[in-house]
């Protein structure tokens, strides 16, 4: 162990301040807590996480490599166990009718473990954007001045069916040097419940506390509202999931929120784009994983392409229905079954082998339809006009603007970040793809030498 790896070991063994543990649920479904024993146990577990991140604000890159490294580790070792508890969620939300897109975000299999495991490596050699400089100077009158970067404290996660997401949050908080409190809901409580305790366990095995992982799943709906009321208590909350999650989150919390929003995302054929690259990226960006929200929901259509016909043959033949408006079918060929659009189709985020296709008839009608539908999440324009490429970017306003290319892009692992929190489609503070530095804020270091203000 390196001497500024003990010396951090002392920092962080260092705050003995005794903190109350967590009460805990009842064992029997026929005993609920009520409403105020749940925020007593809510406030119990989110002040256990703020004594934890006080310490993981001690602890330097090698150590938080360590710890990342080690639930990777454990993650690997303890693959049959999680396993087994994902088919137990699995099997009841099959037998509840969950629908395929959230049965497939739901499900972990051997190669999703390991994307996670390598999503937690790729974590670990990352800079730590802990301590880093955003801007300094040294003013007239001698003052030093550094804004750096340091950890938001207590982050709180509450998400749906994403057992996935439970490793990737706690991994960028941890590197990023806060706790976290997490809520992944009911369709994963068997997974998520597994997952918890091997993160746990595995903080803890390499000295570093495990209250900097910790679940509020045992306590219900009931727990979610008092961790949006938890003001004081949590530093930030990101809700990630459907409209509905979001909305009920970003609505009812009394705690701040960065808002992450679903994708109705589209993308524009330009009529100078080549009928290979249209059909490449529609089927990638389309039919890749339909489940997640950098798919593409709307295909917008230049009147002038000739693309369309096998663009919309290649979509079928994968199995996606399309949604198309009265030009559009007038214009496939008889070969191409399609179903007619109504407004809702515009606004819809299919999560599904289902796409809506429009024809427009500039690249100002294409900016006006995004404008009206969508989510400010990614779209994209396919085109080999340079300038209209760069209108694109100018007057789209969305997290997310792509050129040539799939939206499957915008994910925090494909852009270098490790891993993403989520997609915020906010403007304040953090947008787009939220990675490590997403989950710091900064303060200011002002070192004199006695100056005084006049």
């Amino acid at each position: 162990m390196t001497e500024a790896l003990i010396h951090n070991t002392a920092a962080i063994s260092g705050d003995t301040t005794a903190v109350p543990a967590a009460p805990e649920a009842p064992a029997s479904a026929a005993v609920p807590l009520s409403a105020e024993d749940v925020e007593a146990a809510v406030h119990a577990v989110a002040d256990r996480s703020k004594h934890a991140a006080r310490r993981m604000a001690s602890a330097n890159r090698a150590w938080k490599d360590r710890g990342l490294r080690a639930i990777g580790a454990a993650l690997l070792a303890r693959k049959d166990q999680i396993l087994a508890a994902n088919a137990k969620d699995v099997a009841a939300g099959k037998a509840n009718g969950t629908s395929a897109a959230m049965l497939d975000r739901l499900t972990l299999t051997d190669a999703r473990i390991t994307g996670l495991v390598d999503a937690l490596e790729n974590l670990a050699n990352l800079p730590d954007p802990v301590g880093n400089v955003v801007r300094g100077q040294t003013l007239p009158n001698g003052l030093r001045l550094r804004q750096i970067n340091v950890p938001m404290g207590v982050v709180a996660a509450i998400y749906e069916a994403r057992p996935n997401v439970t490793v990737d949050i706690a991994g960028l908080a941890l590197k990023s040097g806060n706790a976290v409190i997490l809520r992944g809901g009911t369709a994963a409580a068997a997974t998520n419940d597994t997952l918890v305790h091997v993160l746990r366990e595995a903080l803890d095995g390499v000295g570093l506390p495990a209250d900097a992982v910790q679940t509020v799943d045992q306590y219900g709906r009931e727990g979610a509202n008092a961790l949006m009321r938890a003001r004081g208590r949590v530093d930030v909350l990101i809700p990630r999931g459907g409209r509905d999650l979001i909305q009920s989150v970003v609505l009812n919390a009394a705690v701040p929120v960065i808002e992450t929003g679903e994708g109705n995302v589209h993308i524009f054929i330009d009529e100078s784009a080549s009928e290979d690259m249209a059909v490449e990226i529609l089927l990638n960006a389309k039919t890749q994983r339909p489940s997640v929200c950098n798919t593409v929901e709307t295909l917008l259509v230049h009147s002038r392409s000739t693309v369309l016909p096998a663009v919309a043959a290649a979509l079928r033949g994968a199995g996606v229905t399309l949604h198309a408006d009265e030009r559009i079918r007038a214009a496939l060929p008889s070969s191409v079954e399609s179903v007619p659009a109504t407004d809702e189709d515009w606004g819809t985020e299919y999560m599904d082998l289902d796409l809506a296709v429009a024809m427009v008839d500039s690249l100002d009608d294409a900016v006006k339809h995004i404008r009206t539908w969508s989510t400010g999440h990614t779209e994209a324009i396919l085109t080999n006009d340079l300038a209209n490429a760069e209108r694109f970017i100018a007057e789209v306003d969305s997290a997310a603007v792509i050129v040539n290319a799939s939206t499957r892009f915008t994910d925090g692992g494909e852009l270098g970040l490790g891993a993403e929190v989520g997609i915020s489609t906010q403007k304040l503070h953090a947008r787009g793809p939220m990675g490590l530095t997403e989950l710091t804020t900064t303060k200011w270091i002002v070192q004199g030498e006695g100056q005084v203000r006049g």
